[in-house]
């Protein structure tokens, strides 16, 4: 084994400008796949944690009723599954905020701000001056009712509900979630301020959480959720929600696979084509050996071990090549795309790399091995 490494070697360094152009055919195959590889893994976190990243992942409700004893509920809930990363009870309240002649329909928000913010991550989207709303009848508005309604950190407001009456706020803060939809209607505020309007008692009407592997919701937490609680909860997934979302992210990766495969598909019959020739180009040489007593075995691992050698540099250079794309990507392109390099991808994309060279080696192994001495001396 040790002499046909050797030989191996030698072919390789013998023939330098060839054994290059392998080396870089490979390296060329492995960037392409580490650049769209980790690009697409780059962009798929980032639209879940555009889409999803701050919101409810997956939602229990109580249809048309409020949920008691919510504090044993969320034990319960979060004993059900690992996978749950952070889980907290809502209280949410519609009606209508005023302001001198301005009014704007709302959404009253009741939150426990100690595990809200992991979910909705308000700090991050509080402006500059702002407090969480941690005092009853604290509150803080979305960016566009406070433009709406004329609003400043400190003033008064009033809230009206057609069910539960009319309460003064006092804004403390305003926040931008870069959603209209959310900064023209939300108004958030501590848990006991909704709970002290709707006069309920200790009540909630959602308990909101958020996942560690955020596609096992549906398939996976969801039944474990629902397993462990009562049949009248509702569990609510973002995958029911969004659905095109979730179909894109399957279609990237799919793409992404395919592309993949071709490339891995390519350099395969790159590199055998080419070793099919060294057997030619090296016959004389493997007849002087087979003469000299070396065995078939050895004489296939000759080129078994080339295809390890050319496909461990080409692998290590197509790394460094597809990183180098990544960064120069980033830097130049204009856009910003996070990028995702997972040092298991890497390994994964040499591993393929390397495993596809030496397959490509089997072919021209095989032939080495039949090749005949007689024929060798016949054919000159």
């Amino acid at each position: 084994m040790k002499l046909a490494f050797q030989i191996a070697k030698r072919f390789l360094l013998a023939s330098k400008r060839q054994t290059l152009v392998i080396i870089l055919g490979i390296a060329v195959g492995v960037s392409v796949q580490v650049f769209i590889g980790s690009l697409i893994a780059g962009l798929q976190a980032s639209l879940v944690n555009t889409t999803i990243g701050s919101r409810s992942q997956i939602t229990i409700t109580l249809e048309d009723e409020y949920i008691t004893d919510y504090q044993n509920l969320v034990t319960l809930i979060d004993n059900s599954s690992d996978n749950i990363r952070v889980i907290s009870p809502t209280l949410t309240s519609n009606g209508s905020l005023i302001n001198n002649d301005n009014s704007e329909s709302i959404l009253l928000r009741g939150f426990e701000f100690s595990t809200a913010d992991e979910i909705y991550k308000f700090e991050e989207k509080f402006i500059p001056g702002s407090e969480f709303p941690n005092a009853l009848n604290e509150v803080a508005l979305g960016l566009n009712l406070k433009e709406n309604l004329g609003i400043d950190i400190g003033d008064d407001v009033e809230f009206l509900s057609g069910i539960y009456g009319n309460q003064t706020f006092k804004v403390v803060g305003f926040f931008d979630f870069g959603v209209n939809e959310i900064n023209n209607t939300w108004v958030i505020t501590g848990l006991d301020t909704v709970q002290n309007i709707i006069n309920e008692g200790n009540v909630v009407s959602n308990i909101e959480m958020q996942l560690n592997e955020v596609f096992d919701a549906e398939d996976i937490t969801k039944l474990e959720i629902e397993t462990g609680i009562s049949s009248n909860f509702k569990v609510t997934t973002w995958i029911s929600e969004n659905q095109s979302l979730l179909t894109g992210l399957q279609g990237q990766s799919t793409s992404s696979l395919m592309i993949q495969v071709f490339v891995i598909v390519s350099v395969v019959l790159g590199i055998s084509s080419t070793l099919a020739i060294t057997v030619l180009q090296k016959s004389k040489q493997l007849g002087i050996l087979k003469a000299m007593g070396i065995q078939d075995g050895d004489a296939s691992l000759i080129f078994l071990f080339e295809g390890m050698l050319l496909g461990v540099f080409g692998a290590i250079l197509g790394i460094l090549l597809g990183v180098g794309l990544l960064y120069a990507f980033t830097t130049f392109s204009g856009t910003d795309i996070p990028i995702s390099i997972n040092a298991g991808f890497l390994a994964l994309s040499a591993g393929i790399a390397i495993a596809a060279s030496m397959i490509a080696a089997l072919s021209p192994a095989i032939k080495s091995s039949k090749l005949s001495v007689i024929e060798v001396i016949r054919n000159g």
